[in-house]
């Protein structure tokens, strides 16, 4: 693949969270947990979003977020290089709002989050190792009860029968929702395809959103060129699935 193709692709991906960025208020409300970086004086007080995260972690049993930092994956492994991406950039697709209620599983997911709001968060661009690879993507994990992650499975899996055909959110379009074979990863997995329309360009993304006890992993890629091979490679998720055993 060209050094222009892969760079297309890659504006490709990132493209909803810099449009979420401009769709956004500048005013609008924050969680805590989610807002600019603290000091590590601040960090280390009991009031801090990180202690009040790490302290709700431990009371509902779900991974706290230096735990769940360590669990994720960074450098190349499984045929990608895991990237970290900026707090910023992770964060403009907090407000991806569905205009269908039925909708927003499949909307925040499409965001970089779930719709059950998560303890912590860690997101990664996935870059292929190799030229001939044409897939690209990212990944995020977020640590939940695993009362809540089976939550977000059953309503992701509800949204897509009655979500077929997609919604809007923040000026984007997402259209044909359909579910793909579910793979044999983690605690349970779903798979599905959607596209999304850029410009006048439609652009098929293939997801596999992963279980594995309280922690959602989440995979998307893009293909411009085969979109039925847009699907991160089971090795990749695997590989990232090993680092929360």
């Amino acid at each position: 693949m060209t050094t222009r193709i892969r760079k297309a692709v890659a504006v490709a991906v990132l493209l909803p969270g810099l449009l979420a960025v401009s769709a956004c208020s500048s005013d609008k409300d924050t969680d805590g947990a989610k807002n600019e970086k603290a000091s590590p004086t601040a960090e280390s007080s009991p009031t801090s979003p990180a202690a009040k995260a790490s302290a709700e972690a431990k009371r509902i049993g779900a991974l706290d977020p230096q735990k769940l930092k360590t669990a994720t994956l960074s450098g190349k492994s499984g045929g990608y290089e895991f990237k970290q991406v900026s707090e910023a950039d992770a964060e403009a697709g907090l407000d991806m709002k569905a205009d269908k209620a039925e909708c927003q599983p499949l909307a925040s997911l499409a965001g970089g989050y779930t719709h059950i709001p998560a303890v912590s968060v860690e997101h990664r661009s996935l870059e292929p190792s190799e030229a001939k690879n044409a897939t690209v993507g990212s990944m995020w994990l977020a640590s939940h009860s695993e009362k809540n992650a089976k939550q977000v499975m059953s309503d992701l899996r509800t949204s897509l029968e009655k979500c077929p055909k997609g919604f809007k959110t923040l000026g984007l379009t997402y259209k044909d929702a359909k579910r793909l074979k579910d793979p044999a990863l983690g605690d349970e997995a779903v798979g599905y395809r959607i596209t999304m329309t850029v410009a006048k360009k439609s652009v098929p993304m293939t997801y596999t959103v992963v279980r594995k006890d309280g922690v959602i992993a989440a995979f998307y890629g893009v293909n411009m060129l085969t979109p039925e091979k847009s699907a991160i490679p089971e090795a990749t998720i695997k590989a990232q699935l090993a680092k929360l055993s």
